[in-house]
């Protein structure tokens, strides 16, 4: 998808192959086997539920006791049908663009835009804002169609580095310019519930393509979300 027509460009919205650090996404595209697809929902949902039950049973679990023996096919069903839904491209939202008839020519901001992704190395939540910033080359976007695409990309397994240049990448493609801007603020449970075990750290990202590479773009986007 994306791929297909961009390169990979890093967080100052440069060129760049791939990212090579086991703590980096290895590249834009979220790491799916060719076959990823070949298997239906139900199938899917089937064979994680076995799969999650077998953990459960290691684990100690009694799985005949009334409150864990749905586990599974909850557990299967939410994978599939909700919090990863992101990884099958039949699920992104159509977004139709429109005339600027208002002829509105400065940035367009939305923010505080609320998602819940999961980190891909140890498959617990990662939460926060985004911010999404664009300067519109004719056509303007639906706003409620930006917090689609925010999510789309948050339910998958993420990397906060990956999520956010997939969305500017998504961004530019789909609004027939480079001006955009993403910015993501989010809390991460690897690092709040396990590890160091720090619950007040957030991590900022940013996508900056076009103007905002300006730095005078950039800071009159920092004035807009000050408050």
């Amino acid at each position: 998808m994306i791929d297909s027509i961009l390169k990979a460009k890093n967080l100052n919205g440069h060129s760049h192959d791939l990212y090579g650090d086991d703590h980096l996404p290895s590249g834009m595209e979220t790491p799916l086997r060719p076959d990823a697809f070949d298997l239906s929902d139900s199938e899917k949902k089937a064979r994680i539920a076995y799969h999650f039950g077998q953990i459960m049973e290691t684990l100690g679990l009694d799985l005949t006791d009334d409150s864990l023996k749905g586990t599974p096919g909850r557990v299967a069903r939410m994978y599939v049908d909700e919090i990863f839904a992101g990884l099958n491209p039949e699920n992104r939202p159509e977004a139709s663009l429109f005339e600027n008839k208002y002829q509105y020519g400065q940035m367009l901001v939305e923010k505080h835009i609320g998602f819940y992704s999961n980190c891909e190395h140890h498959f617990v939540p990662i939460f926060g804002k985004a911010h999404i910033a664009y300067i519109s080359s004719g056509k303007v976007i639906g706003l409620s169609k930006l917090n689609r695409i925010v999510n789309y990309y948050a339910r998958r397994p993420q990397v906060q580095e990956r999520m956010t240049n997939q969305i500017g990448a998504d961004l530019q493609q789909l609004l027939r310019t480079e001006d955009v801007a993403v910015i993501i603020d989010a809390k991460h449970l690897c690092v709040a519930s396990r590890g160091i075990q720090d619950d007040h750290s957030s991590t900022v990202t940013a996508f900056y393509g076009g103007a905002f590479l300006n730095p005078e773009t950039q800071a009159q986007l920092r004035s807009f979300l000050a408050d």
